[in-house]
């Protein structure tokens, strides 16, 4: 049964298909696993043995009356704590919304369901998704499988680090500055940022409402491919969702070959600040893309240097605003309501208790940059900044297919080091916010460890939007090509828990 727990997502669901294992002993494989390792790496809040079980049950009955199973009918899968689960609670990592139980499912929870997948449980993040590190989260921090002492990324480490711990093939997390493809950077896992509109929201509890985006994390891209297809398309419950085809992205996973594809490398994501062996890692990789018959160019995106400082005027602006809801009135916690207080009493000592400091924090930033007298002198000027960049993103796909970067400056950095130092945190995700303020389509892979300290890097592959498949076509291609290098999988090395 151990050596279930290392199958790929693909080979997990082949299995099951022809019956040569059952979904209930994978999903026990799994959740035994979890059982084992997860009280050092605390990558799930909560762990829904019941309800994975009985998915994996249903799977097994379907087979057994001859039905057709889909492609990843059986896999088991961790979810973000930031989608709702009807049933099964919803803190996204927050006291605020500690033993909050949905009503309902997000339309993403539901497209899970309905392919069979066996969502074991829901995984840590920083608290309302406001990070990038994990460390935010109420209910403590996640570790890196690769070093426990260092940060997993966020916000989603914890689907991250599920990955990397073999606790479960497949996971779920959202993107709203680059908080699925850092964690895969750092965790040596892939991790897709789908085109913003293509993957629903509905049920996905809003920090950055333009920014945010579910997205598949795997340990390999033929299996992100499948999760990504089973969860993206149309949904009318979604005013942003795009009524549009998803992309092939499964045919293009295993197409594996970028001949006569131009590839950019984005000048601006280098220098200064960027760790040795993470640009000697980016640079073979461009240079093994060469080999595989793509033609490489240096593009100049001068905007890119902006987005920063404007993603952190967006994003907690419409933080501020969605954050509201949570007012003591309606769910989640509520504190001082002994009937001598009036509501606005409550509501201050509710969000006192319930908000920690990073969400507090974005929470008085976002409102003062809406204010009046100086909201077109930041809210108004980071707009501009970010139509500059899809005007950017824009010229360079003229020329060129798709373009690559390090995802982030430096491998994963010890746990607590950043924690007193917001700007040096911002930092992590200096390469992954334009495609957030541009919308488009983005995918962290591994390749290679740092030979400073053996830890993942990450490669990044940015593509047009509604051009998803082009991450795919390239991250397969470089995917089988580092392995036939390495011999194995990145992961094989990572030290056992």
């Amino acid at each position: 049964m151990a050596d279930l727990i290392h199958f790929t997502a693909a080979d997990t669901a082949a299995a099951i298909a022809k019956g040569d294992v059952s979904a209930v002993e994978v999903a026990q494989a799994h959740l035994d696993r979890i059982e084992a390792v997860d009280k050092k790496v605390n990558a799930f809040l909560h762990v829904d043995t019941e309800g994975a079980l009985s998915a994996a049950r249903a799977v097994d009955e379907k087979r057994a009356k001859g039905e057709e199973l889909g492609p990843l009918a059986g896999v088991p899968l961790a979810l973000k704590d930031v989608f709702t689960t009807k049933g099964v609670p919803t803190t996204c990592g927050s006291k605020i919304l500690e033993g909050w139980i949905p009503p309902y499912d997000a339309t993403l929870t539901s497209r899970l369901k309905d392919a069979g997948v066996v969502i074991l449980g829901k995984t840590n993040m920083d608290e309302f998704a406001m990070g990038s590190s994990t460390e935010n989260s109420a209910y403590g921090p996640t570790g890196n499988p690769w070093d426990l002492t260092k940060i997993p990324g966020g916000s989603g480490g914890g689907s991250a680090a599920a990955l990397a711990a073999y606790e479960a093939p497949l996971a779920i997390g959202t993107d709203t500055g680059g908080s699925i493809r850092q964690p895969g950077a750092v965790t040596g896992t892939v991790g897709v940022k789908p085109t913003y509109g293509s993957v629903s929201r509905y049920g996905l509890v809003a920090f950055s409402s333009s920014l945010d985006q579910g997205g598949p994390c795997a340990r390999t891209v033929l299996d992100a491919a499948l999760l990504h297809e089973a969860i993206a398309g149309y949904d009318p419950l979604d005013s942003t969702s795009i009524d549009a085809p998803v992309p092939a992205v499964v045919e293009a996973a295993k197409r594996r070959d970028v001949r006569g594809m131009r590839i950019g490398v984005v000048k601006e994501f280098a220098g200064e600040g960027y760790q040795a062996g993470v640009m000697q890692r980016f640079n073979e990789s461009v240079e093994l893309l060469r080999e595989l018959g793509a033609e490489v160019v240096e593009v100049s995106c001068p905007s890119f240097t902006l987005a920063l400082p404007a993603y952190y005027l967006i994003a907690p602006s419409e933080a501020s605003s969605n954050l509201a809801r949570f007012d003591a009135m309606r769910y989640g916690l509520r504190v001082g309501d002994d009937g001598s207080r009036s509501a606005e009493d409550v509501t201050a000592l509710t969000r006192e208790a319930g908000f920690g400091p990073e969400v507090k924090r974005r929470i008085i930033l976002g409102t003062y940059a809406l204010s009046s007298g100086y909201y077109d002198a930041y809210y108004g000027s980071a707009q501009k900044v970010r139509t500059l960049i899809s005007r950017d993103f824009d010229a360079a796909f003229a020329g060129v297919d798709v373009l690559v970067s390090p995802t982030t400056p430096t491998t994963a950095f010890p746990i607590g080091e950043r924690a007193d130092d917001p700007m040096a945190m911002y930092l992590a995700d200096l390469c992954t916010i334009p495609s957030n303020l541009a919308g488009n389509a983005a995918m962290s892979l591994p390749c290679g460890l740092a030979p400073e300290d053996n830890l993942p890097v990450g490669l990044q592959i940015i593509a047009p939007a509604m051009a998803d498949d082009r991450l795919y076509r390239v991250g397969g291609a470089v995917e089988a090509a580092l392995n036939d290098k390495w011999g194995h999988p990145l992961l094989e090395e990572a030290p056992a828990l």
